[in-house]
């Protein structure tokens, strides 16, 4: 497994592997590496010939009051993990590698980023936006895995990619979440056992909206007030937002129809989670 922060190291590692017809399989992660990774490590390994991932806690998509300086690293841990799954390469740039000199080029999607996130955290998906392009430029994979948990982000990517014309297709699989239906995410880390309880409230809500609709509710209201009563059951629980979105533009429903995405932001004490289900309404 080649381990380097070098930019050029990772360019020459990959014309190596191309002129050799080996498909590209890249993860781009910010480490603190947990089983909703792996799973798109061993995604990429069952389907390329080559899989690199990316390290890097991106400085651009987190505002000012965020947790950059607090969010986990552990580089070492992560990189006997991503070992044992056959990686072949880990790229982790330093912060200068990727934005050193008079950097002031970025990369911004304008539609639909406009919602969820893109309300809560402004100018976070034009760091996303940025470090992924500049990601997809030094190591020019023919295919890229993102995690559903991240739906808004994924989706952005997808955009990004066919305006942008990058020759990469994106795939994306599913949440993978704790045998309690917690969201696996590298936050889960800062929880403590009452905030950890508390979290599990998010899932329970999305399961009961999922009930409410398969039994033929349809008011976006009634849903959503549910939601709103389990999720504020916890002690530490703060609701950033609930939609019901179109899963494919984002744009408010006006009715409960096709394919429907509901997703959540919560406040668990100061950790933010996000989580979503997706569903087929006929």
């Amino acid at each position: 497994m080649i381990v380097t922060g070098s930019i050029k190291k990772v360019r020459a590692a990959i014309v190596r592997a191309k002129k050799k017809g080996k498909v590209v399989g890249f993860v781009p992660t910010m480490g603190a590496l947990h089983q909703g990774h792996l799973s798109l490590v061993r995604a990429a390994k069952k389907e390329c010939d080559l899989v690199a991932v990316s390290i890097f806690v991106n400085s651009l998509q987190f505002g000012p009051k965020e947790d950059y300086k607090k969010y986990p690293r552990n580089l070492k841990i992560d990189e006997k993990l991503l070992k044992s799954q056959g990686v072949d390469l880990v790229f982790y740039p330093k912060a200068n590698d990727m934005y050193g000199g008079e950097f002031s080029t970025f990369v911004e999607e304008c539609e639909l980023s406009r919602t969820m996130c893109g309300q809560s955290r402004l100018g976070h998906f034009k760091g996303v936006c940025t470090v992924v392009a500049k990601l997809f430029n030094i190591l020019c994979p023919h295919r890229a895995y993102f995690g559903q948990k991240d739906y808004q982000q994924a989706l952005i990517i997808k955009r990004m990619i066919a305006d942008l014309n990058f020759p990469v297709k994106l795939k994306v699989f599913p949440i993978i979440r704790e045998r309690d239906g917690l969201a696996m995410s590298s936050r889960n880390a800062y929880l403590s056992k009452t905030q950890r309880k508390d979290a599990l409230l998010i899932y329970k809500a999305l399961i009961e909206a999922k009930k409410m609709i398969k039994e033929r509710e349809r008011s976006i209201n009634k849903i959503t007030s549910r939601i709103k009563r389990i999720v504020s059951r916890g002690k530490s629980t703060k609701i950033d937002y609930i939609v019901l979105k179109d899963a494919d533009t984002l744009e408010d429903l006006k009715r409960i129809k096709g394919k429907v995405l509901l997703a959540l932001a919560v406040y668990v004490g100061k950790t933010r989670l996000i989580d979503n289900i997706v569903l087929n309404v006929k």
